[in-house]
């Protein structure tokens, strides 16, 4: 049988991706009354659920990323949602609907709601996959509390690097700032901020090529790019921010240059009826609770569209 056979369903909204801002916008979506399906192309959706131990989401003083997210899922099926395992390959517009295209079948709705969210870029050194959440990290505002009065190591010299290395200054002993090049990517105000504080030391021309240890971090490997000379460095903990990457290809829509979605305070794109919510856009932010508060704000801002295009003769 082909797809041209097959009985269309039509949702009212389907939502591409089953962390935080997808669930959310689930659980807001069903409660005004939309038929709503969730696609997850992963059994452990979000980012969050590889995080050991959570402790900045209100209302839980600590958790697991995958305690969480059960609860998530668990509310979102409660509420009626349809959850769906598949792997969207792309979204296409129509006349009046949105067309979801995955391995196995298409699938029709009158609004979407973009919530892939994206991925840490990796440094593909050995242990750094062995020791996540054992001492490697890509958030200081997450993990840094485990470090206190530790040594740690940041790997990056732009924005995100140079503001986590000023938190986590607050809460290690030492803070060491690996950077490949002589000179930072980040604002002139907050490089000479972390230039003034005292715990904070700037490694240059230098990078990671080995993550050692066998339960958690012991050290790092360096290496010095312009002469190439190698050094072990103890440390307690290592975070990166060398890049992140959105997971917004199988949509044509407005973003910038790293491939995050523009959208308005509503989470609007730049097409009708197709919204963005959480790590897949341009936010100030990467935290679960501002991809909750996206999810739900995309919700209600799908449901006013559907609302309309229902009225429509």
């Amino acid at each position: 049988m082909s797809w041209s056979d097959t009985v269309i369903t039509m949702y009212d909204l389907i939502i591409i991706g089953a962390g935080p801002a997808g669930l959310t916008a689930a659980i807001y979506a069903s409660r005004y009354g939309l038929k709503t399906l969730v696609l997850e192309q992963s059994a452990v959706p979000g980012q969050i659920s590889m995080a050991k131990v959570i402790e900045n989401y209100p209302g839980f003083i600590s958790t697991s990323g995958r305690e969480l997210m059960t609860r998530f899922r668990e509310h979102a099926l409660a509420n009626g949602v349809t959850i769906k395992k598949a792997e969207v390959r792309k979204v296409e517009e129509a006349v009046n609907e949105k067309i979801i295209v995955t391995h196995e079948e298409e699938l029709h709705a009158l609004a979407v709601i973009i919530a892939t969210g994206a991925n840490p870029r990796l440094l593909g050194v050995p242990g750094e996959r062995e020791l996540l959440g054992k001492g490697v990290s890509y958030c200081a505002t997450c993990d840094g509390s485990f470090f206190a009065d530790q040594e740690v190591l940041v790997v990056g010299g732009g924005e995100s690097a140079v503001t986590d290395a000023m938190i986590l200054s607050g809460i290690a002993s030492k803070v060491y700032v690996v950077h490949r090049r002589d000179n930072l990517r980040s604002c002139s105000v907050l490089q000479q901020k972390a230039f003034m504080k005292e715990n904070i030391e700037f490694i240059w021309n230098t990078v990671v090529e080995e993550i050692t240890g066998k339960d958690a971090v012991e050290s790092v490997v360096l290496r010095n790019v312009k002469t190439n000379e190698r050094t072990e460095k103890k440390i307690d903990g290592i975070f990166i921010y060398v890049g992140i990457n959105p997971n917004t290809g199988i949509v044509e829509l407005d973003k910038n240059e790293k491939g995050f979605i523009r959208t308005n305070e509503r989470m609007e794109t730049s097409v009708k009826g197709i919204y963005a919510a959480g790590d897949c856009r341009i936010t100030p932010l990467w935290q679960v609770v501002t991809a909750v508060a996206d999810g739900a704000v995309a919700a209600i801002s799908a449901q006013e569209y559907v609302a309309d295009l229902k009225l429509m003769p």
